[in-house]
């Protein structure tokens, strides 16, 4: 009798911990699906030889990045600004990540400005076909740009979507090559954080 009861709590404790998982993780896709407001790097990261600053805004399913390059951490000697936006969605959890999806950020069009007069940099990150001038935004979406395709090209980026327990939002870490517009290309490790601005 002993050993029917214990194997009885044995199984609602099972029971108990498979549901609050599951409660979690849908918790969690909820809160990833309907991200609202501005979250943004609290620091520039290290972006190859660059510093970089991403700001990323939410409402609705649909979502805008402006993402800053500059030559240093302070972002005084910035190279480039770039924006795009577009509606994401969420497809299922990540098999080598806890807590993470799997998610693609559609991008509707893109654009760049550039931020330097520096020739040799303008030609080594090959803005020269692009045909941009300084301050100004140019829409890059049908013809691309650098390491940026056009929108036909690279509809969307397979990426990462993470929140943890204080509300921090992370990302897939983006190649070298800036490539993920394939669900091969998908990064395999997250990004530092960006925080809830508001």
């Amino acid at each position: 009798m002993k050993r029917n009861v214990s194997i009885v709590l044995l199984a609602l404790l099972a029971l108990a911990v498979v549901l609050s998982f599951k409660s979690r993780t849908e918790n969690l896709k909820s809160k990833l699906e309907n991200l609202t407001g501005t979250y943004a790097d609290p620091m520039p990261y290290p972006y190859g030889e660059a510093w970089g600053k991403r700001k990323f805004t939410f409402d609705k399913g649909k979502w805008t990045l402006v993402f800053t390059l500059s030559l240093d951490p302070d972002m005084k000697l910035k190279v480039f600004e770039f924006r795009t936006f577009g509606n994401y969605k969420l497809q299922r959890k990540s098999a080598m990540l806890p807590d993470t999806y799997e998610a693609v950020f559609y991008e509707e069009k893109k654009f760049v400005t550039l931020k330097t007069t520096d020739e040799n940099l303008i030609h080594a990150f090959g803005f020269c076909p692009c045909n941009l001038s300084l301050d100004v935004e140019k829409d890059i979406s049908l013809n691309g740009c650098s390491a940026w395709q056009s929108v036909k090209q690279c509809p969307g980026d397979y990426d990462l979507l993470s929140m943890d327990k204080e509300g921090k939002l992370y990302f897939g870490e983006r190649p070298g090559d800036n490539d993920m517009c394939s669900p091969q290309r998908r990064p395999s490790k997250l990004s530092p954080a960006v925080v809830k601005l508001n």
